[in-house]
């Protein structure tokens, strides 16, 4: 399993042609304490960069956008009634939708771990 991040501060679990997307633990301690989970439709078509999904906080409301194009597979259904489920494990119970990947080489336009890690201690 393959967990890439992008500039945006979403990630994506790889795990065959699905992948599993969220928002980075980073991203959820800037915003704060999540109120509000608005996910796509399943069946909707994503383009990479584009909007997927809106999440709001006590702070702000944001924009998630899909790491990769894709076709919406599966929503967590569960952060529509518990949303600070995203505070709590972003990187697990957390996540927002499963996209089926459209071109996988969109993935290797992504950071690893690594590179991410690097990323955020750019941002001071």
């Amino acid at each position: 399993m393959t967990i890439r991040y992008s500039k945006d501060h979403e990630y994506i679990r790889v795990d065959g042609d699905v992948g599993v997307v969220g928002i980075s633990d980073h991203a959820q301690s800037q915003l704060g304490d999540v109120v509000f989970v608005e996910l796509p439709d399943v069946g909707r078509k994503l383009t990479a960069g584009g909007e997927a999904a809106v999440v709001e906080s006590v702070k702000a409301a944001s924009e998630v956008y899909a790491p990769v194009g894709g076709e919406v597979v599966a929503v967590n259904e569960a952060l529509t009634d518990a949303p600070g489920t995203v505070n709590e494990d972003a990187l697990g119970a957390g996540w927002f939708m499963k996209i089926k990947i459209a071109d996988k080489a969109e993935l290797d336009k992504l950071m690893d771990q690594a590179a991410y890690d690097a990323y955020l201690k750019t941002l001071g």
